[in-house]
């Protein structure tokens, strides 16, 4: 008879440990999905910048400065790997953009434009899902920061080495707002 009671707590313990650890592994498939999304969103931020450049060049070509900090931080954003250095460089890539966009204000015959006024359209779209997809991500890394350093569950994330991952955060300077000189 304790042999049988022996043997079902042994069950459910192996039945308790391997749904911790399908746990991890979700939140882990999740975390990893949710940063695809984001650089699918970044991807088709970075595709819609050139196009927004060459129609303000077209009103504002002598507005150099702001063209190649456009270009520098879009090469820096496209070129970052981690969740930080991607922060900051997207985080820098805004606020280029945001100098672009008030110097389209003093061009009337510019934020006149279809295709200005379309390309600002496809680029705020596409900010939002940028901002959602941030939002999902830091969500499913919570989730598995907390699940990795709570008890009982960190001693199976330390037997099977799961990392916590590092969230997509804003910079403290980037929180500051862009000063545009003319």
């Amino acid at each position: 008879m304790t042999a049988i009671i022996v043997l079902v707590l042994l069950v459910l313990i192996v039945i308790f440990l391997i749904g911790m650890y399908n746990s991890f592994v979700q939140l882990r498939v999740r975390c990893d999905s949710s940063w695809s999304d984001i650089d699918v969103q970044l991807k088709r931020r970075h595709d819609l910048i050139p196009n927004l450049v060459e129609t303000v060049k077209g009103y504002a070509s002598h507005e150099k400065g702001t063209f190649e900090n456009i270009a520098k931080y879009r090469s820096q954003a496209m070129q970052a790997t981690t969740p930080a250095d991607k922060a900051v460089a997207e985080n820098q890539l805004t606020g280029a953009l945001k100098s672009l966009f008030a110097v389209a204000e003093n061009y009337p015959q510019l934020k006149a434009s279809e295709e200005f006024t379309q390309l600002q359209g496809s680029l705020s779209e596409v900010e939002d899902t940028i901002q959602n997809a941030r939002r999902y991500y830091n969500a499913v890394v919570r989730d598995l920061n907390t699940k990795i350093q709570s008890f009982p569950t960190n001693i199976l994330a330390g037997m099977f080495a799961f990392q916590q991952r590092q969230f997509f955060e804003v910079q403290a300077a980037d929180r500051e707002p862009v000063a545009v000189k003319f």
